[in-house]
């Protein structure tokens, strides 16, 4: 099976889901976004990478206002070849985030790089900072060489410091210049148990057709009920560790129509 994609997030809503946590779409105002229009866009963000730097525009699609992402040629990371930030949303033990998403036609996939996801906990679960059951956790998707996916977790039982790649399955490839409808649900565990899911569906929007291309039952996120959903973790970059992960020519992307349900 294989999809194709041009970074455009776009909304799957589904109301039967549950509460309609938010649905996030790009401003009015079409050019490279300010920190000001980014901040009214997304609100209570206490970060941002990327932005400042020039890195997000709105874009005007077929389907409406898009953000763009741009990737910076020979560059690794949100700060200089990309965009990050934690937007808050409303605690909840199972959530789903739904978005569709373009590569450009020239994307080069290299070693791989981060794309939107889920997060919770006091503190940022990533980078190395393993999780304790206590502190959070995060669960971002990626592109990897050749186009291959996976979910990029970090979870109590991650078997080293950085994050664990679950591979979609084998027959996957993204592909440039095709947009793809994106679900990812997270559900958390009973503190004690591993039986919190993760779940990833994946909709070409060419053929309409849905594949699940990832499934997990045996998740163990907290031990602690005081950590539970509490973020969208907005980041797409390359990277990777070093510059061996960067693009050589510049490439970009397209998100829009965010939508984040609670399905407790």
């Amino acid at each position: 099976m294989r999809f194709e994609l041009v970074l455009v997030l776009a909304v799957l809503v589904r109301p039967s889901y549950g509460e309609d946590l938010h649905r996030i779409s790009p401003g009015s105002t079409v050019g490279v976004c300010t920190v000001e229009q980014w901040k009214q866009d997304w609100p209570g963000c206490r970060y941002e990478d990327g932005v400042s730097e020039g890195h997000l525009s709105v874009v005007s699609t077929e389907s409406g206002n898009a953000y763009r992402v741009d990737y910076i040629k020979g560059e690794i990371g949100p700060e200089k070849g990309g965009v990050g930030w934690r937007y808050p949303i409303s605690h909840s033990d199972s959530v789903e985030l739904s978005y569709r998403l373009t590569f450009s036609r020239d994307f080069q996939w290299v070693k791989g790089g981060k794309l939107p996801g889920l997060c919770g906990g006091p503190e940022s679960v990533t980078g190395g900072n393993r999780a304790d059951g206590t502190n959070g956790f995060s669960v971002r998707l990626m592109w990897r060489a050749d186009g291959r996916g996976e979910a990029y977790v970090y979870h109590m039982n991650q078997p080293q410091k950085f994050g664990e790649s679950l591979p979609f399955h084998s027959g996957f490839r993204f592909r440039a210049g095709h947009s793809l409808l994106v679900r990812l649900r997270v559900s958390m565990n009973s503190p004690g148990r591993r039986n919190g899911k993760l779940d990833v569906w994946l909709t070409s929007t060419r053929s309409n057709k849905t594949v699940h291309v990832l499934t997990r039952s045996d998740m163990e996120w907290r031990s602690t009920r005081n950590v539970s959903v509490d973020s969208l973790l907005f980041e797409t970059f390359y990277g990777g560790s070093n510059k061996t992960w960067a693009p050589r020519r510049a490439s970009f992307t397209l998100f829009s129509d965010i939508s984040i349900h609670s399905l407790d």
